[in-house]
C-alpha cells in the first residue's frame, strides 16, 4: 500500500526547514539549485547530505564536478531562494557571487556556505543522495535563517 502523493506532500509541509542553494562549477559551466533536503550526516568524517532530483541539471554537474558547495540562506534572501528555483537560464548575476578556491560559487550575504568534495550518490526514488566530504565552512553571525514551512517562506519573531 502507498500513501498519496499529494497527502505525503502535505504532510511533509508541516516539517520546518532552512532553504539553501546548493551550486557547483565544471569550468566556466556554473548551476545551482534551490534545495530544502539537506542534512548534516557526521561529526567525523565531517559529511552532509543533499538530495537532489534526477532531471535536475545540477543533479548531472555535481558528477561531472565530484564538489559542491551549500549556501545556507539568510532571511532576506528569500529572492535568491525563489530565483534558484526557476528555470530562468542565468541564475549567476554578476556580483552576486564569489568563487572558492575550490572553484565553488559562493552566494555572497549567505547566512553560512559549506564546501564538499563528493563521496558518494545513492539512489532515493527519483532523487539521489550525494554525500559530501566538508572541506571549508564558513558563517555569518550577523544574521538569521530563513525558513520554508507550509508551502511558504517565514523568519524566526
Amino acid at each position: 500500500m502507498s500513501i498519496d502523493q499529494a497527502l505525503f506532500r502535505q504532510v511533509m509541509s508541516h516539517f520546518a526547514s532552512g532553504v539553501t542553494v546548493v551550486t557547483t562549477a565544471v569550468g566556466n559551466e556554473r548551476s545551482g539549485m534551490t534545495v530544502s533536503a539537506f542534512a548534516s550526516l557526521s561529526l567525523e568524517p565531517p559529511l552532509v547530505l543533499v538530495c537532489l532530483h534526477q532531471q535536475a541539471g545540477s543533479h548531472h554537474l555535481i558528477q561531472r564536478a565530484e564538489r559542491f558547495a551549500v549556501n545556507m540562506l539568510a532571511e532576506d534572501q528569500e529572492y535568491l531562494s525563489r530565483c534558484f528555483a526557476s528555470h530562468h537560464a542565468e541564475k549567476f548575476v554578476e556580483g552576486s557571487y564569489t568563487i572558492s578556491e575550490e572553484g565553488l560559487p559562493l552566494l555572497k550575504d549567505a547566512l553560512a556556505t559549506i564546501e564538499c568534495r563528493l563521496v558518494n550518490v545513492f539512489p532515493g526514488g527519483d532523487h539521489s543522495i550525494f554525500v559530501g566530504h566538508v572541506l571549508r565552512a564558513e558563517t555569518s553571525q550577523k544574521c538569521r535563517p530563513l525558513l520554508y514551512y507550509r508551502s511558504g517562506y517565514h523568519q524566526l519573531d
